[in-house]
């Protein structure tokens, strides 16, 4: 193994493409990669698309429409993805040399929370996390408790990492009332525009990346979190 620490991610603009061929190169590019690569962030508009994690109950999809209808093995339910969502695939090795040591999965989780959280403060939003269910919501006001933000990642016995996050911009939200989203009949999903915030999405894309480089290159390592009894 190099002895070399890795530098900071590359940051990738794939503009706008389809789910499946970039879910296939994500994995084959983790597939080919070697101690020594350097991670990427992948950042990507998807045409409208349902995609299900692993455990995906298929009763969470309630009526799909004419919407694809994808099988990932990212952990997780069903989410949706579209036009006007900021989307960022995090290939990252956790276990290669960093200044401190590795990253483990859950402090991983918690750095790219906090990038959404950051950003979203930077347009007067305030975001939080809710205890066993990953991704960021709206913390306050009429829209207390709608997620605005969603997570889901896959973490190979090597510590290498892809999928990613969105965070909804400037969406036609319909969809998300076609399925219960992430396994949750009932709850609301909003978007920026939705909580008055007018933003370009290549600028949050900007934002967002960049956030998730400062947040990830900042981590110390630290003891793996007590796991829950």
């Amino acid at each position: 193994m190099s002895s070399q620490l890795p530098g900071p991610a590359v940051i990738r603009h794939l503009g706008h493409a389809e789910y499946e061929p970039t879910f296939a190169a994500m994995r084959a590019f983790t597939d080919a990669r070697t101690p020594d690569t350097p991670d990427e962030l992948w950042i990507v508009e998807h045409p409208p698309v349902f995609t299900l994690g692993l455990g995906a109950d298929r009763a969470h999809l309630l009526a799909p429409h004419e919407v694809p209808v994808v099988q990932t093995d990212r952990g997780g339910e069903v989410t949706f993805h579209g036009p006007g969502q900021v989307v960022i695939y995090l290939l990252m090795d956790l276990r290669r040399n960093k200044p401190g040591g590795k990253l483990y999965a859950r402090q991983f989780v918690a750095k790219i929370e906090q990038a959404i959280i950051n950003v979203l403060a930077a347009y007067n939003l305030g975001g939080e996390r809710v205890a066993g269910a990953p991704g960021i919501y709206i913390a306050a006001g009429a829209h207390k408790g709608a997620k605005i933000a969603a997570l889901g990642l896959k973490v190979r016995g090597n510590g290498c990492t892809y999928h990613g996050v969105s965070l909804n911009v400037a969406m036609d939200l319909a969809p998300f009332s076609w399925i219960n989203p992430c396994g949750y009949a009932g709850l609301e999903t909003v978007d920026m525009r939705t909580m008055g915030v007018d933003a370009q999405l290549d600028v949050v894309q900007g934002a967002l990346a960049d956030e998730l480089v400062r947040q990830l290159a900042s981590a110390e390592a630290q003891p793996e979190p007590n796991k829950p009894n």
